[in-house]
């Protein structure tokens, strides 16, 4: 028998109801549950979950996550370390990370209970930012790392390495560097490809390129990506998973590269990439 601990963002309108009939659920088949109580606009500013669950590491087997893809994101990059399946109830939209829909709750969760299913592991990314010879910060991310133009400014231009090779500047609205997780999110908004999550890969994408031979480029996730700030009227922001954030300066150095960690996400029999991509993108 597994223990779950259960993380829900209730700040999701119906995320309650959801509780309660997981909680009822795994109840009734005697599994045992830890849960996550707190609100995640409660936490302190730059509060990991890992600090706030601490003791759940070694006590539960599987994490269930109640919310949508921003929620998962969360969970994923505060927890990845811990090495334990995450499972998504989505309550959002498209829901691309979730595995089940709360209107097949109670059957997939009878799945579950018999200890059928699996997980596939999806690379994460890692990122610092670099002021002269100072790392200002460091990150890592399920879908993207993104550098952007702040809300009012122009044009930014993005001097682009691959692996020390110059590979363009970029001038427009900015680059995304993602995952093939996150091949399904922002960058495809900016026109990148779709990417299966079980290849491992890098997407840099630009995002509205002041040049119409500025296309999206595949890198190994072997190499590293490294973007210069030369905008020096520009306020330029990066951005991580969409909800991390950081105010970069002319001449500051974005380097970003496959992840140590790697995240866990629960997966069903029949559950393939291809027939959740028609499934979603025909939404």
């Amino acid at each position: 028998m597994i223990t779950v601990g259960l993380v829900p963002n209730r700040e999701k309108p119906s995320a309650n109801l959801v509780v309660n009939k997981v909680k009822d659920f795994l109840e009734r088949h005697r599994i045992k549950l830890k849960e996550f109580s707190c609100r995640f606009d409660e936490l302190p500013a730059g509060c990991s979950l890992a600090d706030e669950l601490a003791g759940w590491q070694d006590q539960i087997d599987l994490i269930m996550v109640v919310g949508g893809d921003g929620t998962i994101l969360r969970v994923a990059r505060d927890l990845s370390s811990w090495q334990i399946p995450i499972l998504g109830i989505n309550l959002g939209r498209r829901g691309f990370l979730a595995a089940i829909e709360v209107e097949s709750l109670e059957r997939y969760l009878q799945n579950i209970v018999g200890g059928q299913f699996g997980y596939e592991e999806r690379m994460m990314l890692q990122a610092y930012v670099k002021r002269g010879d100072k790392i200002l910060a460091r990150y890592q991310a399920l879908n993207d790392i993104v550098v952007s133009r702040g809300p009012f400014s122009r044009i930014i231009q993005l001097d682009t390495y691959i692996d020390g090779d110059f590979l363009e500047s970029y001038l427009g609205d900015g680059v995304i560097v993602a995952t093939p997780t996150g091949s399904t999110g922002y960058s495809l908004s900016a026109g990148g490809p779709i990417v299966n999550p079980d290849l491992e890969l890098l997407v840099v994408t630009p995002i509205c390129p002041h040049s119409l031979s500025n296309r999206a480029v595949i890198a190994t996730a072997s190499e590293t990506i490294l973007m210069g700030v030369s905008s020096h009227k520009s306020p330029v922001v990066l951005t991580v998973d969409g909800q991390e954030g950081f105010s970069l300066k002319d001449k500051d150095q974005v380097v970003v590269s496959k992840g140590r960690e790697k995240v866990r996400l629960v997966t069903f029999s029949g559950h393939s990439f291809y027939k959740i991509l028609h499934q979603k993108l025909k939404d």
